[in-house]
């Protein structure tokens, strides 16, 4: 049953490509500069929760280096870890993942 775990996904401004300005959110302006504007946007979805969990694992990895190469148990810690919010496991699998205690858990 998916998901697994759950990560912030909603409403979540991350950088843009300079394609997408039309719909992206321009910083305040300052000076003028040579060098271009940066540019972000507001999403959702998997495409947003999954980058969090990336970067949670790669944290985690850089402190407890022993999971290096164990995908599954590292995946076992998440999912033991998570914080069950009493949803639907359909809708939050085991819970919401927690970097703090999935690094303490160990």
């Amino acid at each position: 049953m998916k998901p697994d775990l759950l990560a912030p996904g909603e409403k979540i401004v991350s950088c843009s490509s300079s394609q997408m300005r039309q719909t992206g959110v321009r910083p305040p302006a300052r000076r003028r500069t040579s060098r271009p504007a940066a540019f972000y946007r507001e999403d959702s979805g998997t495409s947003m929760a999954a980058p969090h969990v990336s970067g949670l694992i790669a944290a985690f990895l850089s402190i407890r280096r022993e999971f290096v190469q164990q995908p599954e148990e590292v995946k076992r810690i998440f999912l033991s870890t998570a914080t069950d919010l009493n949803r639907a496991p359909y809708f939050q699998g085991r819970g919401l993942v927690d970097a703090m205690r999935a690094i303490q858990s160990v």
